[in-house]
């Protein structure tokens, strides 16, 4: 399993976040947010929001830092993604 970062980009509630995500297994990546310190209400049904401050405790935690593109490419492939339409279900 791969646990993938990227650049924090998103503006919200005052902070910069990234996402958190697996290209192989969910439950390999609660283990992985949950041993990081990311709480469970981070969770949005394929990926982490995870706080820009996070993130290099992630990158030295074991996580590969990959751009936005390449997240998403990989998360795709991986059969995990929730696309946007769903998420609204």
């Amino acid at each position: 399993m791969t646990v993938l970062v990227d650049d924090p980009r998103w503006l919200a509630h005052g902070r910069l976040w990234a996402h958190l995500v697996s290209d192989d297994n969910l439950d390999e990546l609660h283990a992985f947010a949950r041993s990081h310190g990311i709480p469970a209400r981070a969770f949005d049904l394929d990926h982490y929001d995870v706080p820009e401050d996070a993130v290099p405790r992630l990158i030295a935690g074991g996580a590969q830092h990959v751009s936005g593109r390449e997240l998403v490419t990989r998360l795709i492939a991986s059969g995990l993604r929730v696309r946007g339409r769903d998420r609204r279900r």
